[in-house]
């Protein structure tokens, strides 16, 4: 990110607080892609995926009066509304209820083709998911971790520690001769 942008941000984010949309559109951008995979990997859907970062995006347009501290917490503070869209779509009654035919694109792949560690991923409650995803596939440090699971950094790094070691168990290992 060059330095202009960099300065840029926190006025950005104070216009954004003023009621700027296109200020907190900027701000938000960058985010969409991460939100996004961390919502693919807690729904295992794709399109209840996209429904619950733009139903998060939403949220936080509204709330966005509420954020406090610099343009660094906007990246926990974002995600941690996405993560909990995410619960609560896991959580809501219809889905668990009604469960359409899930249409496969010719580039969706099938289920033979996982991995063996996204088999065990999907085996994990998304409780311990999250914390895995965020902190080894989103590349979140443990501060920001905690921040977006409304935690103290020890705590998020006990449940990384904690669902690794489930997911590690779950795992088996092939040698190949």
């Amino acid at each position: 990110m060059s330095a202009a942008l960099i300065e840029q941000r926190p006025q950005a984010l104070a216009r954004a607080v003023a009621g700027d949309a296109d200020s907190f559109s900027r701000l938000l951008e960058p985010l969409l892609d991460q939100a996004y995979r961390l919502a693919a990997v807690m729904l295992n859907d794709r399109a209840a995926a996209e429904d619950a970062v733009q139903e998060a995006a939403i949220k936080a347009w509204r709330k966005v009066k509420q954020l406090r501290g610099d343009d660094t917490a906007l990246r926990p503070w974002f995600l941690s509304i996405v993560a909990n869209e995410c619960r609560m779509a896991r959580r809501t009654r219809w889905w668990s209820v009604v469960r359409l035919a899930d249409f496969r694109t010719p580039a969706a792949e099938p289920d033979e083709t996982r991995s063996d560690l996204h088999r065990a991923l999907l085996r994990l409650s998304p409780d311990e998911r999250l914390p895995l995803v965020l902190h080894f596939y989103l590349d979140l440090p443990l501060e920001d971790l905690a921040r977006t699971l409304g935690v103290s950094t020890s705590a998020a790094r006990s449940r990384v520690y904690r669902a690794a070691k489930r997911l590690r168990a779950d795992l088996t290992i092939q040698e190949v001769f």
